[in-house]
């Protein structure tokens, strides 16, 4: 007998939204692709709040500020599961995570005020470059030839947008490039940790460790924000809990190596944002560089896809 047909409707339709909110949290590819992709969403949103904000504060500040409303938007959140919540088996491992954090985050923020954000962006998903070995030697992954197929197609695109061969080169290009290297590590530690440390620890201790490890440089540049910037700052913690609960359910859901390709779909958005709000607009050599980084993307893709249902 069909149960489904006496229930009354309000109970079907909670049924129905308690399914598809249960979908976000499996463990699956496309679980981990939707995660990846919400990655991309918040970082772009919070490089265009650094900008604004960098147009009067300095940078320490910033970070230090972004760190600080990271860490107070999580308490109430931690202090909701108990003061279990607050134990931890890897005490080093969130001090490494916060130096990492401080180093990657204030390149960053110091990039996207002085170069466009697509460059920016450009320049940082040479990530993927550390990230896969590292993922093979720390992680003990196993990157099969696919998924390299397709990290190096959307690294040919970027190339082709960056243009080495030019005489174009300037030193300030080293900082994204120094970011990348840091996010990569930092994205290391967070596959490793997922295991024994839970999302809200994670997020508490990261937040903790860079608020004190960014207060004292910010000391020697301190401006009082205005209102407006107070509020910017705080959106911009929000977003950076954001980016780390993203990131801790995309490693839950999948292989971190795996994921890397859906780091490029930031591009895209950093073009259309750029574009809207900066008036920046795109060559046709980086077009073309975009059009091999979603090739590559939806490559991986669809092999996924075919992999998860064989």
């Amino acid at each position: 007998m069909d149960n489904t047909s006496t229930a009354p409707e309000g109970t079907i339709d909670r049924l129905a939204r308690m399914n598809l909110v249960g979908w976000f949290f499996r463990k699956g590819y496309p679980q981990g692709a939707f995660w990846a992709t919400m990655i991309c969403v918040v970082s772009v949103t919070n490089d265009v709040l650094m900008r604004f904000l960098g147009e009067r504060l300095h940078v320490t500040e910033i970070i230090f500020f972004r760190f600080l409303f990271s860490m107070v938007t999580v308490v109430p959140l931690m202090l909701s599961h108990g003061l279990s919540a607050f134990k931890t088996s890897r005490p080093m491992m969130h001090v490494g995570r916060a130096i990492l954090g401080v180093g990657g985050i204030g390149a960053c923020c110091y990039a996207v005020n002085v170069m466009p954000l697509n460059v920016n962006t450009s320049i940082m998903f040479s990530q993927p470059l550390f990230f896969l070995p590292l993922a093979v030697l720390l992680l003990k992954e196993r990157v099969d030839a696919p998924r390299w197929v397709a990290t190096l197609v959307g690294f040919v695109g970027l190339m082709i947008i960056l243009q080495p061969g030019e005489n174009t080169f300037r030193w300030i290009t080293m900082v994204p490039v120094a970011a990348a290297l840091q996010f990569a590590l930092l994205d290391i530690m967070a596959k490793k940790m997922v295991a024994t440390e839970s999302t809200y620890n994670m997020l508490f201790y990261f937040a903790f460790g860079t608020t004190v490890g960014a207060f004292v440089p910010a000391l020697f540049f301190w401006q009082t924000p205005t209102m407006e910037e107070l509020g910017l700052l705080i959106l911009l913690g929000i977003g950076a809990n954001l980016i780390q609960v993203c990131l801790i359910r995309a490693f839950t859901a999948t292989d971190a190596s795996a994921l890397m390709p859906f780091r490029y779909v930031e591009f895209i958005f950093t073009t259309l944002v750029g574009f809207m709000i900066f008036s920046e607009i795109p060559t046709q050599i980086t077009l073309i560089g975009v059009v091999l980084i979603i090739a590559g993307t939806a490559f991986l893709s669809y092999y996924e896809s075919k992999r998860s249902v064989s």
